[in-house]
C-alpha cells in the first residue's frame, strides 16, 4: 500500500493567517511528509471558495516538485472541464521534468454548480469535456503529430515538445463516484479516484477485465480523514472546529450539486460535538494510534484499494498540529500498513 497525503491550503476567515505564510508552512510540512517516508502529496482543486481553497494545484505541484527529491506529487483531483487539455499536458509535462518522472495526473469532471456558472460552462457537457480533456492530453503525450477534432478543442499537427520524463506517459488517474463514472474510467484505462461511498473495486475491476486490461497493474486510491493524538479527547478537541468547517462546504456544494443519491442530505450532524457523535465521525479516523490501527484494518476489510490518502491538514488547523499528527502516524500506524 501506498500512503499520501491531500492538501487543499484553505484559509477560513476565522483562523486566517497570511496566505504567503500558509503556504510556507504547508509546503515545509510536505517536506516534512517526504522525510517520515509518505509516498505521495495529493492536491485538490477548488475555485471562488471563501476560504481560497487552492485554485491552481499545476502551479503547487511545480513548488512541491522544486522542494522535494522522492515523494510522488499528484493532483486529486484536477478539474479538467475548466482547462485546456493542451496547456493541462504542458504544464504537466513541465512538472514531470522539475520532478524527474515523480507526478500523476489525477483529472476529474468537477461537480459545485456555482463554478460552472462562474464559468459561463454547461455543467451538462463536464463528463463530455473531461473524456475528451484526458484523451487529448493522452495523445499529445504519445504521439509525434496530433490532429484532434474534438466538440470541445480542436488542434491541428501538433507535436509537444518536450515530453515527459515517464514513458509512455504520466500515470492517469480519474475521479468517479457513480456507476457510470467508474465505468468510463475503467474503460479509459485510467488509475481510479476514488471518494465517499460503497467500495468502487469489484465494478472497476470487472469493467477493466471486460476492455481487456489487466487489473493487476492498475491502482486505486481513497481517501481518510485522519488525526492522531496521545487521547482520543485530545484528537478530537484539535480538529474538530476545522472538521466541521471542512464538512459544512463540501455539505453545501454536494448537495447543490446533488448528484448521487443522499447528497442533497449528506450530513445530519449541526455542531461539531453532533458530527463526533454521528456515523460520520465515527468513520473519521481521529483518536490514539491504536485507535486508528484498528480504524484502518476495518476500513481495509471494507474497501480495496492501493493508494491511501490522509486529509490531515485541515482548514485552519495549525500546521504544526498538522505536522505533529502525520510524524505519529509514520511512526505507530504506517509501519503495520506495510
Amino acid at each position: 500500500m501506498k500512503i499520501g497525503v491531500i492538501y487543499d491550503f484553505r484559509n477560513p476567515r476565522q483562523w486566517r493567517r497570511p496566505y504567503p505564510e500558509l503556504y510556507r508552512d504547508i509546503l515545509d510540512q510536505i517536506v516534512r511528509a517526504e522525510e517520515l517516508g509518505y509516498d505521495n502529496v495529493w492536491l485538490a482543486e477548488h475555485h471562488f471558495a471563501d476560504d481560497g481553497y487552492n485554485p491552481s494545484p499545476l502551479t503547487v505541484a511545480a513548488a512541491i516538485a522544486a522542494r522535494t527529491s522522492r515523494i510522488r506529487i499528484g493532483t486529486y483531483v484536477l478539474l479538467m472541464p475548466f482547462r485546456s487539455p493542451v496547456r493541462v499536458a504542458e504544464d504537466a509535462t513541465c512538472i514531470d521534468i522539475i520532478s524527474n518522472g515523480r507526478f500523476d495526473l489525477g483529472a476529474g469532471q468537477g461537480y459545485a454548480a456555482k463554478e460552472f456558472a462562474a464559468h459561463c460552462m454547461d455543467r451538462s457537457e463536464r463528463s463530455a469535456r473531461l473524456a475528451e480533456g484526458v484523451d487529448l492530453v493522452r495523445r499529445l503525450w504519445t504521439e509525434e503529430n496530433v490532429t484532434f477534432n474534438g466538440k470541445f478543442t480542436q488542434v491541428r499537427d501538433m507535436t509537444l515538445s518536450p515530453k515527459p520524463v515517464q514513458q509512455p506517459h504520466i500515470p492517469i488517474w480519474m475521479g468517479a463516484r457513480a456507476e457510470k463514472a467508474i465505468k468510463r474510467v475503467a474503460r479509459m484505462g485510467a488509475h481510479l479516484m476514488a471518494t465517499i461511498g460503497p467500495d468502487p473495486a469489484p465494478l472497476y475491476f470487472e469493467t477493466l477485465k471486460a476492455h481487456g486490461y489487466d487489473p493487476t497493474k492498475f491502482h486505486i486510491g481513497q481517501i481518510g480523514l485522519v488525526h492522531l493524538a496521545p487521547t482520543v479527547d485530545q484528537a478530537w478537541e484539535e480538529v474538530q472546529d476545522h472538521l466541521f468547517n471542512s464538512m459544512e462546504y463540501y455539505g453545501e456544494i454536494l448537495a447543490e450539486a446533488n448528484d448521487a443519491p443522499g447528497d442533497k442530505d449528506l450530513w445530519h450532524f449541526k455542531s461539531p460535538k453532533e458530527m463526533r457523535n454521528s456515523s460520520f465521525g465515527r468513520a473519521a479516523m481521529i483518536g490514539t494510534p491504536d485507535q486508528v490501527v484498528r480504524q484502518m484494518e476495518n476500513f481495509q476489510q471494507r474497501h480495496r484499494f492501493t493508494h491511501f490518502v490522509i486529509g490531515a491538514q485541515l482548514p485552519g488547523l495549525d500546521p504544526k498540529k498538522g505536522t505533529r499528527s502525520l510524524e505519529l502516524f509514520a511512526k505507530e500506524v504506517m509501519p503495520s500498513l506495510r
